[in-house]
């Protein structure tokens, strides 16, 4: 007879996590305990569901409880709510959600997948008619009959993070107005600021209303509508709310079962994703891991590592040896006709914790710019000034987003540096991308500024150096300049002018080229330098610094 493996809650934890237990041991008696009516469903989805994107609820549902016992033997009880873990007995109570019925079940290993809950702060009104939030398919299944059968024309979402985002692109493409009130001073928490800027403008663009650095302070009722008051004394008035300010990890049970929590609040787990009782592992949203890139504790609510640590508990819950050596947060978003990605850490975290390191910005089509449709693909690189490690990365774009994350998510795994970007061979066709990818591109950048080949000034930077007498010089055509906008007080020769025209410069100032994205700056740089005068291009050139400041 093999061990009896209980697992609470379901979903990419819970489910990948009994189904591997099964691969491993078709001894073992396996029971996943859902508090739920759903044992395995696709919650990444159900924005698009309610945005009519994804047409049928059953193309959400993985698996039912009664495939998983055919093709497992695998018993899942639904409606079965864990209220209390006793380690010392090794059981758990279980509460049916409908009877009420409790009874007790044994277990030789236990794997905890309770997930993250999403924060409810204590607002007045906050628990009104058609104010909601969306964790699973039943909130899902609300949402969508509100905007079916009531068709709002006015929505408030709260909170700029990946729900909020996402539920606002649905929703406009529902036709429903949509006001993003966000608490911070930017909408996609994982990005730097001046990357979220672009997100920012291409939300302002698709019609939806931004109202930053702004919270909510009381919902009520007028007329029929909700009005929405936030801190800053603002009335929107809206006939639904959604709420996504942000989630905490479900570690109640861990507690009360005097499990260690760690200092996020995520139930603290060791490499084998073992708690600190022998017995007991947890996986998901609700633990805390080592953050890859910096070593320090983090919280991760994504579907890879889940799943991943889902696999890694079960093997060990069995006896085999595996080990989860970390997250790096790679993730990405729609927002309307663009992507959002990021991987490792971004800069704001770097600073907080004065981790040092460097940042290039780059601005690259997504293929070859003579094969048609190529759009622009810019990327931050953050790298460390020792070697070039890096650290992290960010892009968005129309196209291909997903495959250059990709690509520096599987660098920053394989520690590698921004020269090694440099070396990449990628696949290149016109339709996919250019002889020097994006990252190729980023790779180079990064690794002339370790050189010292180009020395940089960023977008924030500016008004101090021309405080200082700094002088900026734009590279660009006179074309640009009438069509794109120019920065004040900036000295306008092309580039192709600049050698011949060098005898108007003052060896004694510093100078700033720059041109559209970069490219002419550096060109520019190198010319001024090797003629003796003091430059520092533009890093990311004018697109940069236009959408940043």
């Amino acid at each position: 007879m093999g061990i009896k493996l209980v697992i609470i809650g379901g979903v990419a934890g819970g489910a990948t996590a009994a189904a591997r237990a099964r691969r491993v041991s078709e001894e073992a008696e396996i029971i996943v305990l859902e508090r739920g009516e759903y044992i395995s469903f696709a919650n990444c989805g159900l924005p698009y569901y309610i945005g009519n994107v994804i047409k049928k609820r059953d193309d959400l549902l993985l698996a039912t409880p009664e495939e998983f016992k055919e093709r497992h033997r695998i018993e899942v009880r639904v409606f079965s709510e864990v209220v209390d873990i006793d380690a010392k007995k090794k059981s758990v109570k279980i509460k049916h959600i409908h009877t009420g019925e409790i009874y007790e079940e044994s277990y030789d290993k236990l794997i905890l997948s309770p997930g993250a809950e999403p924060i409810k702060p204590p607002l007045e009104g906050i628990d009104l008619e058609n104010i909601f939030h969306l964790r699973n398919i039943p909130d899902s299944d609300r949402i969508k009959h509100m905007v079916d059968s009531k068709k709002p024309r006015n929505a408030v979402v709260v909170g700029g993070g990946f729900i909020g985002l996402e539920m606002a692109e649905n929703l406009v493409d529902r036709g429903v107005n949509t006001t993003i009130v966000e608490m911070l001073d930017q909408v996609m928490p994982s990005l730097d600021w001046e990357m979220a800027s672009i997100v920012h403008k291409h939300l302002r663009e698709k019609k939806v209303a931004l109202d930053l650095e702004n919270g909510v302070k009381a919902f009520s009722k007028a007329d029929g509508q909700i009005v929405v008051s936030t801190q800053k004394g603002k009335q929107i008035e809206c006939d639904m709310v959604l709420l996504s300010v942000g989630i905490r990890p479900e570690n109640k049970l861990a507690k009360q079962a005097g499990l260690k929590i760690g200092n996020t609040g995520g139930i603290w787990v060791d490499s084998t994703m073992k708690t600190s009782d022998p017995d007991i592992y947890a996986v998901g949203d609700a633990v805390e891991v080592r953050d890859l890139v910096t070593g320090f504790p983090t919280l991760t609510a994504l579907a890879g590592p889940a799943n991943k640590q889902a696999r890694i508990a079960a093997d060990n819950a069995l006896g085999r040896k595996s080990v989860f050596r970390g997250t790096i947060g790679t993730s990405i978003v729609k927002v309307f006709d663009i992507s959002v990605a990021s991987t490792g850490a971004n800069e704001k975290f770097l600073n907080k914790h004065d981790i040092p390191h460097l940042v290039s910005y780059t601005h690259s089509g997504s293929h070859a710019g003579y094969y048609p449709g190529a759009t622009n693909t810019s990327i931050k690189l953050i790298f460390s000034p020792a070697e070039g490690k890096i650290l992290g990365a960010q892009i968005i774009g129309k196209k291909g987003v997903d495959k250059r994350i990709d690509i520096l998510a599987t660098a920053i795994r394989a520690q590698m540096t921004v020269f090694d970007l440099e070396e990449l061979e990628l696949a290149y066709a016109p339709p996919y991308s250019s002889a020097k990818d994006p990252v190729n591109i980023a790779g180079f950048v990064a690794s002339n500024i370790l050189k010292n080949d180009m020395e940089i000034a960023h977008w924030d930077e500016i008004s101090e150096l021309m405080n200082q007498g700094a002088v900026l010089l734009d590279l660009r055509t006179k074309f640009e300049l009438k069509h794109s906008g120019k920065i004040d007080g900036a000295l306008h020769i092309p580039i192709d002018e600049l050698r011949n025209r060098l005898s108007e410069l003052d060896k004694q100032k510093e100078y700033v080229p720059f041109c559209a994205v970069g490219y002419r700056g550096y060109l520019g740089h190198r010319i001024l330098v090797q003629n003796g005068f003091k430059s520092r291009n533009l890093s990311g050139g004018f697109i940069t610094y236009k959408t940043a400041s």
